[in-house]
């Protein structure tokens, strides 16, 4: 069992906790039990397994199939756990995985599609994951100077449904834009100042849906490729809302359209 914190495979796990090793070492941090069941769920290719010995005998089964799928399976001290997790109080168990399967790039053309610009707090992005894969959305396009998408609070924070949705990170989103005119689909960006709510708009065609930085919203460059705006009514004295909020209400409004189609 390792109970150092000077070992050297503790020393490159707590590492990963910077993006800039994360990229070095082509890894991601996967902590606790929730986010390594939704993992092995879709046979996500992981590296290091550890674990307490409390965690391993409160979950057999779970450390039986993670050990047919990793390449290392580690029992370490709960010091040692909470040295390489994020989180204030872990569970009792971290994994490392391949980031390269990160980021995946056949988002498809289709339904309704999230595109979020220089988003900045992990845990709005992690939030925005999980309602977009909650809402049926068909995929993500996130925008290179945001938040990293591997960045451990976003998979805590997306619940596991990062593992799920189809995402993909790109160095020009309106390239993205213009690709997705080009197969057909509506873009809509959603600006304070837009004379459509968002319920007056026709989700039912495939759409994708621009969403901007958490302060600064949306760039002007942007917001002139959008073929609609729209607008969140807010009551007076209110400026904004949450991005991830404001994104949930956008994504469930084009399902229930959708819903209501198929009815």
């Amino acid at each position: 069992m390792l109970t150092s914190l000077q070992n050297p495979l503790v020393k490159q796990i707590r590492k990963l906790h910077q993006a800039k090793d994360r990229q070095e070492q082509q890894l991601c941090l996967l902590e606790g039990t929730h986010l390594l069941t939704e993992a092995i769920a879709v046979d996500y290719p992981l590296v290091t397994v550890c674990c307490t010995p409390q965690w391993q005998e409160k979950y057999p089964e779970l450390w039986q199939q993670a050990s047919e799928r990793c390449e290392r399976l580690e029992l370490v001290s709960s010091e040692v756990i909470k040295a390489i997790a994020t989180t204030v109080q872990p569970d009792g168990v971290v994994a490392t995985a391949a980031r390269a399967a990160t980021f995946r790039t056949q988002v498809p053309y289709t339904g309704s599609i999230l595109a979020l610009e220089t988003i900045q707090d992990p845990g709005n992005l992690g939030t925005m994951i999980r309602t977009a894969a909650a809402a049926g959305v068909s995929g993500l396009w996130l925008s290179a100077d945001s938040v990293d998408l591997d960045h451990p609070k976003v998979l805590r924070a997306s619940a596991g449904q990062w593992f799920r949705l189809p995402m993909a990170v790109t160095t020009d989103l309106k390239a993205v834009v213009g690709e997705c005119q080009k197969q057909g689909m509506q873009v809509v960006a959603t600006l304070p100042e837009a004379k459509l709510t968002y319920w007056e708009t026709d989700f039912e065609k495939p759409s994708l849906i621009l969403m901007g930085n958490e302060g600064a919203g949306l760039s002007a460059d942007l917001e002139a490729l959008a073929d609609k705006q729209v607008k969140i009514p807010l009551s007076p004295g209110v400026e904004s809302l949450n991005v991830a909020i404001a994104a949930a209400l956008i994504l469930y409004e084009a399902q229930r359209q959708r819903y209501q189609k198929n009815l």
